[in-house]
């Protein structure tokens, strides 16, 4: 995250914003421009993707399924909203102690002990493991303990869109997302690798709540689709994953989707049209 401040403080912030004699590595400054950087950054990656993927992608004939909610789309966007800012207050202390320099990221290919191998191999293993951290951490929060108060929010929605994706009780949209920011602070990670990861993560929490269930054959029980997670909303105690199957055939919680057997949303609404 230090990219994107010293990129903001360089072109906006220093000259524009802040009074001069206000140094850019005071740290009530840094973490003022973190919050809002934060924010507004989430807020435009949550808008852009999600209105591309529900213009371009979601099928509209979803909206006609029995359990799509009455005003569900601005619904979602208005929860959403209303979370992000409270979920970047615990972020914007993981930015700040990344920008302090606690973590483990680093500038250049040539600091990583493997050069671009070791680069391309800390993008699979950050996939990898903040997975298995979230599979964990929303099983957890399926517990009678945690559910009501706290992920009940997200499952109102079940045939979801992609506004859906970021619509969190903000204690839940925290807790998914610590893996993410755990990981630098125990691995090294690039930190344009990080920033990339970063967005794409964002885009595939958009992805999985996109109403498109395709997912190429060979694939269909490895990756973590829309098919399987709209079965996650559906029925509760199934496919927890983000981005593989593995966790949840490790912990028994896979479930074929119902979608590749011809009992999904749109075979149901097929069959209420047929009679």
């Amino acid at each position: 995250m230090d990219l994107v401040l010293e990129a903001a403080d360089r072109h906006l912030l220093t000259p524009y914003v802040y009074p001069a004699g206000w140094p850019e590595d005071e740290p009530c400054r840094q973490l003022l421009s973190l919050f809002v950087i934060t924010n507004l950054g989430a807020l435009a990656l949550y808008l852009l993707f999600g209105t591309l993927s529900y213009y371009f992608i979601f099928d509209h004939e979803l909206k006609k399924h029995p359990q799509f909610l009455e005003n569900q789309v601005s619904r979602e966007i208005a929860y959403a909203l209303h979370s992000l800012p409270w979920i970047s207050v615990p972020t914007v202390a993981l930015f700040f102690a990344e920008v302090r320099g606690y973590s483990k990221l680093y500038d250049n290919i040539e600091d990583s002990p493997y050069g671009w191998s070791g680069v391309f191999l800390s993008m699979l293993s950050f996939l990898f493991f903040t997975d298995m951290g979230i599979y964990w951490i929303h099983r957890g929060l399926h517990h009678k303990l945690f559910y009501k108060r706290f992920h009940k929010p997200h499952h109102l929605w079940k045939i979801a869109t992609p506004f859906a994706s970021h619509a969190f009780h903000p204690v839940d949209g925290f807790m998914q997302s610590l893996p993410y920011h755990v990981y630098p602070f125990l691995f090294p990670l690039h930190k344009v690798t990080y920033l990339g990861l970063y967005i794409f993560v964002n885009v595939w929490t958009i992805s999985i709540h996109d109403g498109d269930y395709r997912v190429p054959r060979l694939l269909r029980h490895i990756i973590n689709g829309s098919a399987h997670h709209t079965d996650h909303h559906l029925y509760f105690d199934y496919n927890y994953g983000q981005y593989f199957t593995l966790w949840d055939k490790i912990g028994g919680s896979y479930k074929s989707p119902s979608s590749f057997e011809g009992k999904g949303p749109h075979d149901y609404l097929r069959k209420l049209r047929e009679k």
